[in-house]
């Protein structure tokens, strides 16, 4: 299987390595060409897909009525969610944890807190044995200089 490698510069310029196989490019030029929103990154998950779209582009990736995620499922035969880029941390975790709102997200030293409004939000934060929690983490850190986020 062939793989591409790009470099994605963060915000504090140090060199993030994420590659992409040929399928993942695929997958990224197939939902570009359909919803006509531009993606920063692709991540593949069992069997769903994360889309990374730009700032702006959340409209278009859904499409009426989520007509583009419904044919974009049905091709690819996996599960989609969307999440739109935010260059601030706050801000992309927020877009990360939607539907679920919290009260207040803080950064410091690489550390990321957030304080959801319920325990409901709380339990949809972390998931089951923390599965969530571990995948928020993977998508920020992809991005951000992240070491570790917290539900408090």
């Amino acid at each position: 299987m062939q793989e591409a490698i790009f470099y994605i510069y963060s915000r504090n310029l140090k060199m993030t390595r994420i590659k992409y196989d040929v399928n993942l490019m695929k997958f990224i030029s197939l939902f570009e060409s359909i919803t006509r929103a531009r993606v920063k990154d692709c991540i593949s998950k069992d069997e769903r897909l994360i889309f990374i779209v730009q700032p702006g582009e959340m409209g278009k990736a859904i499409g009426k009525k989520g007509s583009n995620i419904k044919k974009l499922e049905k091709s690819l035969k996996k599960k989609i969610r969307i999440i739109e880029f935010d260059d601030e941390v706050a801000g992309f975790v927020s877009n990360c944890i939607y539907p679920s709102k919290a009260k207040d997200i803080e950064e410091r030293e690489g550390k990321v807190m957030i304080t959801p409004e319920d325990n409901k939000a709380r339990g949809y934060i972390i998931g089951r044995g923390g599965i969530n929690l571990r995948e928020l983490e993977d998508i920020v850190s992809r991005f951000f200089e992240v070491d570790e986020i917290k539900v408090v």
